[in-house]
């Protein structure tokens, strides 16, 4: 199995949604946190406003994109590993300083179950 969680943050502050230093510390922790390593990482800042932060990480990709115009922030991690917590979400949230957020798992089944490698 191969396992994706989708985060929604919502009324975040939109000075450290468009800080793209910030958004790639905040990205840093959390990867570390999920108990992953970047492999390769890729960022930028959109003029006027808005960051996007993809990185290639140890078990597969973890990705933020901002839209500080709205104080909205997407963030998507794909990860092979079951140990992506959800808890993840309330530091996130909490980095962001977001207001609410909406979080949602999707569980996919790669090879017809077989577990991917890490």
């Amino acid at each position: 199995m191969a396992y994706q969680l989708f985060l929604d943050l919502y009324d975040c502050n939109k000075n450290k949604i468009d800080d793209l230093e910030l958004v790639k510390e905040i990205a840093h922790k959390a990867i570390s946190d999920i108990d992953a390593y970047i492999v390769e990482e890729c960022s930028h800042k959109f003029s006027p406003i808005g960051i996007t932060y993809i990185a290639v990480i140890s078990t597969s990709h973890f990705s933020i994109h901002t839209w500080p115009e709205y104080g909205y922030v997407a963030v998507d991690i794909f990860s092979c590993d079951k140990k992506v917590p959800e808890s993840i979400g309330g530091f996130l949230k909490d980095a962001f300083d977001a207001k609410s957020i909406k979080q949602n798992r999707f569980n996919r089944d790669i090879k017809g179950g077989a577990e991917c490698g890490i």
